[in-house]
């Protein structure tokens, strides 16, 4: 169970002057000038008296299948974990239910990597970085037999993998800052249009969990505002979200560096990207950044790891109806396994310890299986 805390048409070319020139005149048929055309013909009049009886079965079953309302959670089983969002929703949509909540309290909040998308074999992100080293070293070729670009460069791929966190930090650094935002902004876009995830070859933006899409619709539909907080960079996811999840960019927050404010030779005004980190919207700094820029506790959230605890915590401890849930990827076929939760592989990239599953059971989250609760993974499947 969920959380209770009590209390188109084809377009034709215009045909060109030359096609009308050429067109040959058709003999006018002897018929149009023996009856005015605007006066019906005998045939056409039976048939359409002999139409007239269906009419109100016809227009009464179109009527019907117009008002037949979609079915929500379409990709998920039915079970514990798809009732709770169900139940959820009815409680506090419900005027005469105590666990009613205002429609402008109806707040929403969502990890995104492992949550709404894949982030295996590495978060989308650090591919982006990792695939922008080329174009910052043909800039800075002093680079070129610096580490950890050297490395990068070789495209050795295990490498690559064993690369510390300092060294990671250092590329972040050069690929995500010292740039305007308009032309971050371009740059992502390029490379999302070209990108493809290595075990599907598809690109990163059709990698999203169907079930999760769902979700974030139906919750939507019912009065809810929906947020991306994430961990990963709060300009580079929002350069997507209304894309592919209907997320509006001013509704994600994630972790976030300065900007600075200048003028071009031109004169014009612009912002730059600056290394200064503002926030690290992670572990703790989810609650902190969901006060600073949401300033509503979410009444519920979503989540796949230890870096989403605190989030899941900070909206269990409201009051009223709250919704706690937990991606379990538990999926080899389909998706990917790992934990080390239940005896699943261990993983540095979204990590769900065995802690963060009791905790889960013991506070009355709900922990979703992706094997067993989701008929489907991806919109293609």
């Amino acid at each position: 169970m969920g959380t209770w805390n009590a209390g188109s048409g084809v377009r034709h070319p215009a045909a060109t002057g030359q096609n009308q020139l050429h067109e040959r005149r058709r003999p006018c048929d002897p018929s149009l000038l023996t009856s005015p055309p605007d006066v019906p013909t005998r045939r056409f009049l039976l048939g359409a008296l002999a139409a007239l009886p269906t009419l109100p079965g016809l227009l009464g079953a179109t009527i019907a299948q117009a008002q037949t309302p979609p079915v929500p959670l379409a990709s998920w089983n039915d079970g514990p974990a798809k009732q709770a969002i169900l139940d959820f929703v009815r409680v506090t949509t419900d005027r005469t239910n105590p666990g009613f909540v205002p429609p402008e309290e109806r707040i929403a909040t969502f990890d995104q990597d492992g949550t709404l998308w894949v982030e295996q074999p590495m978060y989308a992100q650090v591919i982006y970085c990792l695939d922008r080293v080329p174009a910052v070293v043909k800039a800075k070729p002093e680079l070129a037999n610096v580490e950890p670009f050297k490395t990068v460069l070789s495209g050795n791929r295990a490498a690559i993998a064993k690369l510390p966190m300092r060294d990671l930090e250092k590329i972040l650094a050069v690929t995500l800052t010292g740039m305007s935002v308009d032309a971050f902004k371009a740059q992502v876009k390029d490379w999302l249009a070209t990108a493809r995830n290595p075990r599907w070859q598809r690109p990163y933006t059709e990698l999203t969990y169907q079930p999760m899409q769902e979700v974030l619709q139906y919750l939507r539909a019912n009065g809810y505002k929906t947020y991306i907080v994430t961990g990963g960079g709060q300009d580079f996811v929002r350069v997507y979200a209304e894309q592919i999840y209907g997320i509006p960019p001013e509704q994600v927050v994630g972790s976030m560096a300065g900007t600075r404010f200048g003028y071009g030779k031109d004169g014009k005004p612009f912002l730059t990207k600056d290394p200064k980190l503002l926030l690290n919207d992670d572990n703790a700094g989810k609650p902190e950044g969901i006060y600073m820029m949401i300033g509503r506790r979410p009444h519920a959230a979503f989540g796949n790891s230890i870096g989403d605890r605190q989030m899941l915590e900070y909206t269990k401890a409201g009051d009223g109806a709250r919704l706690s849930m937990l991606v379990l990827h538990d999926d080899a076929k389909r998706e990917y396994a790992y934990g080390p939760a239940q005896g699943l592989p261990a993983s540095r990239i979204g990590t769900f310890t065995q802690a963060l599953y009791d905790e889960a059971k013991k506070g009355g989250w709900t922990v979703i299986s992706m094997k067993t609760d989701w008929k489907r993974i991806f919109a293609f499947d």
